[in-house]
């Protein structure tokens, strides 16, 4: 028996596999998360589409053919079990019956699909494109140039050094055409540039900008429209509710549109908090990402109820905090009045999507349940967050509830 070949891993393939074969005999698994549930995609099909990220362990869901090294990959910190794979299958059956678009939460992020030089790890992805194709899923690349989760191979030399602008251009290149050219057709859209403006709206001094200078998103553009010219091509960031950083964005934006950029849309990722942004912003947002002739995407939906950790509104993966029972305090559940309380935002907030349904054309959840949220590790590592529709165990939240009632109500009425 091969070393990884545990009796614990043995013990797990084999509950997957039983859980894998039950679905394609019964259609899904015994205790099924969708029955009685109505369809997110199909309740918002004359808005906009309804998308969710999905993570490694989800992708892998997909097929009962995972390489062990694929199942380490997939879960290295060891917690690859019966109950992590029934969640795991069950996120995968509400994400094919409730969202008509996805996102890769890690696996096209560069330091997991380029680790190093010369190696590429399309393993996930392409399992993530066969199973979009097969559920009529809208595939987002996500994403291809980011100042984070990028190895540090990627802006130095053999020596260690710092390249220079023609060098790293010439990465940036390779690697583009690389990752867009293998799914070229097939992945219909890409998060082009992830997160490049500072919080006053200024550009963010990366490596990225200080090695080649503030051309590296055109020239980022550029090599993604060789690649696949037929792409829709998108920006891509947090807190552009925020006034200065909004403004900011549209000034990019425009200076990419003149420069001749093929850029087809911009997308706010949307990490809210109960207490803001405030409504106006949002929809004022909206409305203005408009009047750029482009398409208008809200990328990664959520909504924090837990204590904040510190005086910051965004969604930094740099920042952390220690975890404390203050800050975590929902770990046996949400109470029916924070439940409440979330219901109401996302009703809120939906109400003006649904009011600028016109402008919108992809709204995105980070997540299909609580239980997956990055929000669990982020600030602050290790707390329960119930930011999401759907709940630790994969059941419909009342935010769920509300915001179905309210398209429909809506929707059926125009």
């Amino acid at each position: 028996m091969p070393k990884h070949m545990n009796k614990n891993y043995i013990q797990s393939f084999v509950a997957f596999a039983v859980l894998f074969f039950s679905v394609i005999a019964c259609g899904q698994p015994d205790q099924d998360p969708v029955i009685g549930h109505p369809s997110l995609k199909e309740v918002f099909q004359d808005a906009f589409l309804i998308g969710t990220a999905l993570n490694k362990a989800q992708i892998y869901a997909f097929t009962a053919d995972i390489p062990p090294l694929s199942v380490e990959r997939a879960f290295p910190r060891g917690y690859y079990a019966e109950r992590r794979l029934v969640l795991d299958m069950e996120s995968y059956q509400l994400a094919r019956h409730h969202f008509n678009a996805v996102t890769p939460e890690n696996v096209m992020k560069w330091e997991e699909i380029h680790p190093r030089p010369g190696e590429y790890v399309f393993d996930p992805v392409d399992v993530l494109v066969e199973m979009a194709e097969e559920n009529d899923m809208f595939i987002t690349g996500h994403t291809l140039v980011w100042h984070s989760q990028v190895p540090d191979w990627v802006f130095r030399d053999d020596r260690g050094q710092l390249l220079d602008r023609e060098a790293l251009l010439a990465r940036m290149r390779d690697h583009i055409h690389t990752v867009v050219g293998r799914y070229k057709g097939r992945v219909q859209s890409w998060d082009v540039v992830n997160e490049a403006l500072n919080e006053d709206g200024s550009l963010r001094e990366s490596l990225w900008y200080e090695i080649i200078g503030e051309d590296y998103l055109l020239k980022a553009f550029q090599y993604a429209h060789e690649a696949d010219p037929n792409a829709e091509l998108y920006y891509n960031d947090y807190n552009l509710e925020v006034p200065s950083k909004r403004e900011g964005a549209i000034r990019l934006v425009q200076q990419l549109q003149e420069a001749g950029a093929h850029i087809t849309g911009i997308g706010t990722q949307s990490h809210f908090s109960l207490e803001g942004p405030d409504i106006a912003e949002i929809e004022k947002t909206i409305v203005e990402f408009s009047k750029l002739g482009i398409d208008v995407m809200i990328t990664e939906l959520d909504i924090g109820v837990l204590p904040a950790a510190f005086e910051y509104a965004g969604a930094d993966v740099t920042l952390s905090a220690e975890r404390t029972e203050e800050l975590d305090p929902y770990t046996d559940g949400l109470p029916d009045e924070v439940q409440q309380q979330l219901a109401d935002r996302y009703e809120e907030i939906f109400n003006v999507y649904l009011d600028h349904k016109d402008k919108i054309s992809r709204v995105t959840f980070w997540g299909v349940t609580d239980h997956d949220s990055w929000r669990n590790y982020w600030p602050v590592r290790g707390r329960t967050a119930h930011p999401l529709l759907f709940d630790h165990d994969g059941e419909p939240k009342k935010a769920f509830y509300a915001v179905v009632a309210l398209a429909q109500e809506r929707l059926n009425r125009e």
